[in-house]
């Protein structure tokens, strides 16, 4: 009995100690598995993530794609500088016969002439023969420079106008620019311009009909009194002495010219009686009191040894003012005297239009371009 008891003991001994060494080893795995989990958490935040793309189905084999070129970046093309407006092309000036074109009435601000008014001495050779002052305007050319020598044109108005018929006082008027942008491209001689009052009176501002007579006195005021006012303060060709000098001698560089009334006194006077001191002439709607072809033939004549360097005529076709009386200044007047040759010195030109500005601004813009040449 006692020693079946000893067995039992020694028995149970024995499978508690094979309890105790599988629990020793489960305990054992266990510890081992959770020291693998902790190592991978603590390094997995420094493996950077990997992609996983899913194997294709059935037979199908995936092929990888191309490692993409890295782009480059593009050049970068300098900034282009923006390309310049182009400036319209310039149409050289030509005599016309439909007006001044537009490309010579636009203001000019960097060539713009100046323009004075006067008060010169002079005497009322119209009817009381009193000394009297009297105003006018003098458009001087661009850049006038007064170490220089200028050519001077004598404007002349009409029987109802003023020096302000001419508008020159106006910076911004398209004959006045003509002149300018004319002179500007070469296209005319650089020129003063003078425009007086054509009345020779005390009454020179009088408008009326009744003051009519006082144009015809202007050619003593405009000898003896305009033109020396003119060289002595002005850059003229004249050579100046208020003792006396000699206008002949500067001939070549005058010109007169004027509108209606003013073209009447241009051939009436000017060619008429001054043809030694002047030497252009351009008659724009010549008035119906100025001299015919005859006349002004004979007139011509006393001046021996002075020539005719330009005359000049124009008058619109529908002019029922002037038309008739222009012709008949002008027609056979190179028949008629060896100092006028059509096509040289003389030209004759009609144009659509009537007894307006717009056919005396054509004569001038013109005319510019024929005088002083």
């Amino acid at each position: 009995m006692g020693q079946v008891k000893r067995k039992e003991r020694e028995g149970m001994k024995k499978g508690t100690k094979k309890w105790m060494a599988v629990i020793f080893c489960l305990t054992l795995l266990f510890c081992m598995t959770a020291c693998q989990k902790e190592d991978t958490s603590k390094t997995g935040a420094d493996v950077p993530e990997v992609t996983t793309t899913t194997a294709p189905t059935g037979d199908e084999v995936a092929t990888p794609e191309p490692t993409a070129e890295p782009t480059a970046e593009p050049t970068k093309e300098p900034t282009k500088a923006p390309e310049p407006t182009a400036v319209p092309e310039h149409v050289p000036a030509k005599l016309e016969t439909n007006g001044v074109p537009q490309e010579y009435k636009k203001f000019n601000k960097e060539y713009a002439g100046r323009v004075v008014e006067i008060e010169y001495p002079t005497y009322s050779y119209a009817d009381t023969k009193e000394p009297i002052t009297k105003p006018a305007y003098v458009l001087l050319p661009p850049k006038y420079d007064e170490t220089k020598q200028y050519n001077v044109l004598y404007l002349m108005h009409g029987v109802g106008g003023d020096p302000h018929e001419w508008k020159i006082t106006s910076v911004f008027d398209g004959i006045r620019c003509a002149m300018d942008n004319l002179m500007y491209y070469g296209e005319a001689e650089q020129f003063i311009i003078v425009v007086p009052y054509g009345r020779s009176s005390a009454n020179y501002a009088d408008k009326s009909m009744a003051n009519m007579g006082t144009f015809y006195s202007f050619g003593q005021e405009l000898r003896n009194d305009l033109i020396p006012y003119i060289d002595a303060n002005y850059a003229t060709y004249a050579e100046f002495d208020e003792n006396g000098y000699d206008l002949t001698a500067a001939r070549d560089h005058r010109a007169m010219a004027g509108l209606s009334m003013g073209g009447m006194q241009t051939i009436n006077i000017g060619i008429g009686e001054c043809l030694d001191i002047i030497s252009y002439f351009g008659a724009f709607s010549a008035a119906p009191t100025s001299n015919t072809a005859a006349v002004t033939a004979e007139k011509l004549a006393a001046f021996e040894g002075y020539d005719v360097n330009y005359f000049y005529n124009i008058c619109g076709t529908s002019d029922g003012t002037a038309l008739a009386s222009a012709s008949a200044a002008v027609n056979g007047l190179d028949e008629l005297t060896d100092k006028i040759t059509d096509g040289e010195n003389f030209m004759w030109q009609t144009v659509p239009g009537g007894h307006d500005h717009n056919v005396w601004h054509l004569g001038l813009y013109n005319f510019a371009q024929l005088v002083f040449k």
